[in-house]
């Protein structure tokens, strides 16, 4: 195994959730911030953040199941409720009470499921507080959302069952990678380290033979539209959204389309050539913005009203 990726496992820690091995990592002193990845790889997606981030934050980052370094079990129906449910019972084994989010991608979604349970539980019923959600680029109204053609053609037609049957074939580093590729920026490509890297990820516990599965939260995103819009709408919990415009599926018209939808919307573009993963293309920039929104915030006392 690569050596970087060595070292961000062997910095973590499993626990169970129904039989299943997930891999997390817990650094930091601070609030408590949940960083949740994005498909297809894992928590490493917040490398360049992460030495920053812990020097202010407890920071909890989990793996989703069928993705990284924990389980990617073929017999299992992934959904957003379910990686909803995994992150609720982490938060329970380490007995969190309140928590800032930062989402990426499916972790967008996820994040969505979050705060609709959160709204609908309502005061004295919530098993923790959501202090504030930013995001990062992802499918956040499926209506504006534009998935590349891999993605659609695993996760919503027959073809996934046969791309991972034979995985090697279909969804090699060969195929895999201009896709990949067409979401990042012009200039901010992964690297071959990075790509080894992110191929390492997806090999983990042959993890390509589940990827089709995994990948269809985007029907999710169809099912939940409205239910976790209206959560969005009416919340108090502080948002922000920080996207990369250059991003062909949840690019400037994603934060276009989270300002005409979102009361009194908290809208951050980075550069023009920033693409889908912010936090790996413009570390400096996600940090920055990111900061500037959460540290007011996460000094502002734990029963003090949020407000937007």
């Amino acid at each position: 195994m690569d050596v970087q990726l060595q070292q961000w496992r062997s910095s973590g820690q499993f626990f169970d959730h129904l039989g299943f091995e997930v891999f997390y990592r817990r650094e930091g002193t601070g609030p408590v911030l949940l960083l949740m990845h994005g498909y297809p790889f894992n928590s490493f997606d917040w490398h360049a953040l992460w030495p920053a981030l812990s020097e202010r934050f407890t920071l909890i980052a989990p793996d989703m199941l069928g993705m990284g370094f924990s389980a990617k079990p073929v017999s299992y129906e992934y959904s957003v409720h379910d990686h909803a449910d995994m992150h609720e019972a982490l938060l329970e084994h380490l007995g969190v009470s309140d928590c800032h989010v930062l989402a990426h991608d499916v972790g967008d979604s996820v994040a969505q499921e979050l705060l609709s349970r959160f709204e609908e539980r309502g005061e004295g019923r919530r098993p923790y507080e959501l202090r504030s959600i930013t995001w990062l680029n992802g499918g956040i109204f499926v209506e504006a959302y534009r998935p590349r053609l891999i993605q659609t053609l695993t996760a919503t037609t027959p073809l996934g069952g046969l791309f991972a049957t034979y995985p090697r074939l279909f969804l090699s580093d060969a195929v895999l990678r201009p896709s990949v590729n067409e979401a990042f920026g012009p200039d901010t490509k992964p690297s071959d380290e990075l790509w080894r890297r992110f191929s390492e990820i997806l090999d983990y516990n042959d993890g390509r033979r589940v990827a089709h599965k995994v990948g269809r939260f985007i029907l999710d995103r169809y099912h939940h539209r409205n239910r976790w819009v209206r959560a969005m709408r009416r919340t108090h919990v502080p948002m922000r959204f920080i996207d990369g415009p250059y991003d062909p599926n949840s690019g400037r018209h994603m934060a276009e389309r989270y300002m005409e939808v979102i009361p009194e919307p908290d809208v951050v573009l980075l550069a023009d050539d920033i693409g889908h993963w912010p936090q790996i293309e413009d570390p400096q920039g996600a940090l920055t913005h990111f900061l500037e929104f959460i540290e007011p915030l996460a000094r502002r006392p734990v029963n003090a009203p949020a407000s937007r």
